[in-house]
């Protein structure tokens, strides 16, 4: 996707899932040294929000970051307020989403382990990316 080449020549490690358990399977696999989860809140199998509350009780050290291209009454169907998380509306540009996304990884930073490159989890429309 163009997100997860945008991420890559930002200098993130990008790992390409089909979905949100392959995601997890990576996670593991990577042994949670993820420095960021991305996932598109509306997911075929789970949604972003299941693959999130899922990730936070495995990893709860590393920070989510949800984008979609619904609106705020949608999403909070899903159970979740853009108040409440960290969140990337769709569209956005390549520019955008790799300053959001290491914003969200320096909130992360005090709480999270120190050193080395980028790392991040990115599930875009219909497919999961980890990034360690």
């Amino acid at each position: 996707s163009v997100a997860a080449k945008g991420l890559s020549r930002g200098g993130y490690s990008v790992l390409s899932a089909s979905g949100g358990h392959e995601a997890l399977e990576l996670a593991e696999a990577a042994q949670g040294q993820v420095s960021l989860l991305l996932s598109d809140l509306m997911m075929p199998e789970m949604s972003g929000r299941e693959l999130g509350e899922i990730f936070e009780g495995r990893y709860p050290e590393i920070p989510i970051l949800y984008m979609s291209a619904y609106t705020e009454d949608e999403v909070i169907l899903q159970g979740l307020r853009f108040s409440e998380v960290n969140f990337m509306p769709k569209p956005f540009t390549v520019d955008g989403l790799l300053l959001k996304a290491r914003e969200v990884i320096e909130q992360g930073e005090g709480e999270t382990r120190g050193g080395g490159p980028p790392g991040l989890c990115y599930i875009p429309d219909l497919d999961a990316v980890c990034v360690p």
